[in-house]
């Protein structure tokens, strides 16, 4: 019959916590008027490249 306890130590311990890691950029931390702002760039640069690619 096999048994549940794995019978070895591990190297590692589980008690430390991962170390913090800095915050990436996140749409979702930006305000409503900052996401606006982006959009309206991005729309721009957009149908900038279709009439560049147009003329």
């Amino acid at each position: 019959m096999a048994s549940d306890s794995h019978g070895h130590a591990h190297a590692h311990s589980h008690n430390h916590a991962p170390a913090p890691r800095e915050a990436s950029f996140s749409l979702l931390r930006l305000s409503a008027l900052q996401r606006i702002g982006l959009t309206l760039i991005v729309v721009t640069l957009l149908w900038g490249g279709v009439f560049w690619a147009l003329s």
